[in-house]
């Protein structure tokens, strides 16, 4: 039986097209899924082949898997990739989430792939330390999918729906296929930005589903800014009633957040709020009288507003109160605190800021009044046992960085300098600068978010382990409901493979490219309006539906 392996590593140049030409010509011979995107780890794929019947196709539980019916992660996911690994089947209704017979009989059924899970915790959230590993084998007559928890099951099961092909019958089929795969990185997100544009729930539900396809797992949620305030806070109602584009139409109730939140957790993604202070605020301040920093001219209040007031106790007094809120409605053990571009204008204006700054040594440097304001609030978080992330500058401006935990990268020039800085350090950093794809532009510069190297700076190992992750970046000066889909895939599934697969197996973008067309064309299919690599087309295009 010949083997055909997803990549080979070669020794030589010449070598390596041998085996290029090589896999392309038995790939063009035998029917085959192409590959997995995410590439997984480790992958062996052969030419034997098994016809799928979806009328008599199941998804199991093995007897001793430690999650069994009930499980709503699993139940409702089986239900979920029978969808998309049969798109198009209307044969009856579908055969799902039973349990293996004692005997180990597949129970009549032509084709199942069992699923083992060896930590049955059903009813939790994902966390930032929640494993991901699988190992996946496809062989005659059952599959089985093996992992650790029910979240590494959803990535096998996603991996399985991607190894389904029709032929040009269009029966289904999958090939002998071995996986043994988990990620590079724990932390891989996608940010969005509701409040420059308002993004209606369903749109954020449909990114959620698309992020799951290429095995990202946190869902960072810039949820407010300088235009608008669309979270309907319980303490500070007035906030969005007055900050929102509007108070009842562009807010997000309690309901739609627990929407949110509990449909990433079937995905088995994590909600990371961002409440982003003390710049960036304007829109609080139409709900929060006294929050902000009263500007001054030639002496006299000018009637504009600067950053929160980092010199009255009644901010610290407001933050408190709103992070106990945050604290309780947010489920991840993590917050983003923000801390970026602060503009230092109105504070150097304001007589009573200066008097704070005087009287706590600060002297005329008010980079210190922005570390002193942070580490308030990052001492706030971590009274309330959560774990703050801020932007770099909070790192770059505080003189007792140990204060902090997780950085993120985001600011262009040598980005990879800042990394090794924040590492040298000894915090955590996520990479952020080289994914920002909020700029219109078109889909075909994929491979400048492919070829990014997040470990490429000098450094030592144990600083290379603190980079937890990456994330790309949707802001929303230009992306609404409209566009955000063409604007997001797949260039953020190229940097999905970059933070989840091996780097040395996955450096060529040639090799890539077809893989990510294919995987773009499955996209489509899926509902999903993913902008288009090159010229081409796919065997079934995107259907208004």
């Amino acid at each position: 039986m010949i083997a055909l392996f997803s990549h080979v590593k070669k020794e030589s140049k010449i070598n390596g097209l041998i085996m290029s030409f090589i896999f392309w010509l038995m790939l063009s011979e035998v029917p085959v899924a192409r590959g997995v995107w995410p590439l997984p780890q480790k992958i062996s794929q052969f030419a034997e082949r098994y016809p799928l019947n979806p009328g008599a196709f199941a998804f199991l539980y093995a007897n001793n898997s430690q999650a069994q019916p009930g499980c709503s992660v699993l139940d409702i996911a089986f239900k979920r990739y029978f969808s998309l690994t049969f798109p198009g089947y209307s044969g009856g209704k579908e055969r799902r989430g039973g349990r293996l017979a004692e005997n180990n009989s597949s129970g009549g059924y032509t084709y199942a792939l069992v699923v083992m899970v060896q930590e049955g915790d059903c009813d939790g959230y994902p966390n930032a330390e929640s494993e991901e590993k699988y190992s996946l084998s496809v062989s005659a007559g059952c599959g089985l999918l093996v992992a650790k928890t029910v979240w590494g099951a959803l990535r096998g099961l996603e991996s399985f729906s991607q190894l389904v092909y029709q032929d040009e019958h269009n029966t289904f089929f999958a090939n002998k296929t071995e996986i043994e795969d988990f990620p590079r990185f724990l932390h891989r997100g996608i940010l969005l930005d509701t409040s420059r544009h308002f993004l209606p729930v369903q749109t954020i539900l449909k990114t959620l589903d698309a992020m799951s396809y290429s095995k990202l797992n946190v869902f960072h949620w810039h949820i407010v800014d300088d235009p608008s305030f669309p979270y309907q806070s319980r303490s500070f109602p007035h906030l969005s009633n007055q900050g929102a584009f509007h108070p009842s139409t562009h807010v997000y109730t309690q309901a739609d957040v627990r929407r949110v939140i509990a449909h990433a957790r079937l995905h088995g993604i994590r909600v990371l709020p961002e409440f982003d202070t003390p710049g960036h605020t304007q829109s609080w301040g139409k709900g929060q009288p006294n929050l902000l920093t009263p500007c001054y001219h030639g002496g006299k209040p000018d009637g504009t507003s600067g950053p929160v007031n980092a010199a009255a106790a009644s901010s610290y007094q407001f933050m408190t109160r709103l992070l106990k809120e945050i604290h309780s409605v947010f489920p991840d053990s993590y917050i983003h605190l923000g801390g970026d571009e602060v503009d230092f204008s109105c504070w150097k204006s304001n007589p009573d800021v200066r008097m704070f700054m005087s009287k706590m040594g600060f002297g005329s440097d008010f980079t210190k009044l922005e570390a002193f304001y942070m580490e308030s609030l990052i001492n706030i978080t971590a009274s309330l046992n959560k774990t703050s992330i801020v932007w770099q500058e909070v790192f770059d401006y505080h003189e007792k960085p140990k204060v902090m935990s997780v950085v993120e990268v985001w600011r262009g020039g040598c980005y990879l300098c800042e990394m090794r800085k924040v590492t040298r350090a000894g915090l955590r950093a996520i990479l952020a600068s080289p994914w920002y794809l909020d700029q219109p532009g078109p889909t075909h510069d994929w491979s400048r978010y492919y070829n990014v190297r997040p470990l490429a700076f000098t450094g030592s190992e144990q600083q290379k382990q603190l980079v937890i992750g990456g994330e790309v970046c949707m802001w929303g000066e230009y992306v609404d409901a409209t566009n955000l889909a063409s604007m997001l895939w797949p260039r953020a599934s190229a940097a999905a493979e970059r933070l989840w697969s091996d780097e040395e197996q996955t450096s060529s973008v040639s090799d890539a490219f077809p893989r990510l067309a294919k995987f773009r064309c499955r996209l489509l299919r899926r509902g999903v309006q993913a902008g288009p690599l090159s010229v081409g087309h796919c065997r079934q295009e995107y259907q208004d539906v």
